[in-house]
């Protein structure tokens, strides 16, 4: 058997120990407090910032989870229509959107807004909702449906 060679960044023992435990169950975002746990275990310590798109079904529960841009330090490029190719692709319900700052500083920036807005309205072309959309720094995470931007 090939071993294949994994070029993400190295993952703590722990972090792969939750992950694990995570995928052994049907993971479903009930709370906002769920969901900024499990993007920051997943994003807290990447050194680019990624664009994360999390599918749902009505029930909210986990179709997919991709990342959907890969940025660099302090930015990436986020294209609705991608994002809507891909919600179709998965026949998706609802949608949670994250990205990281590598900075350390989970303040949304004015394009995090921006974009959010852009995707907001795509989205809801299609009957899709957007259920939140979480930017995790170092030790922290903001979402923006508990700020009531959604």
């Amino acid at each position: 058997m090939r071993c294949k060679k994994n070029f993400n960044l190295p993952v703590s023992l722990a972090m792969r120990a939750a992950i694990e435990q995570l995928k052994q169950k049907p993971i479903s975002f009930g709370s906002s407090i769920e969901t900024r746990q499990y993007l920051r275990l997943q994003l807290e310590q990447l050194e680019r910032e990624v664009f994360v798109v999390l599918f749902l079904d009505n029930q909210h529960r986990l179709i997919a989870n991709e990342t959907t841009s890969l940025g660099t330090i302090n930015a990436t490029s986020v294209y609705p229509r991608e994002i809507v190719k891909a919600v179709l692709s998965h026949n998706a319900a609802a949608v949670i959107l994250a990205h990281n700052h590598p900075s350390g500083l989970a303040e949304p920036r004015n394009a995090d807004r921006l974009v959010t807005e852009r995707l907001k309205d795509a989205l809801s072309l299609i009957d899709v909702r957007i259920l939140d959309h979480v930017v995790v720094g170092q030790g922290e995470s903001m979402s923006f449906a508990e700020q009531g931007w959604l």
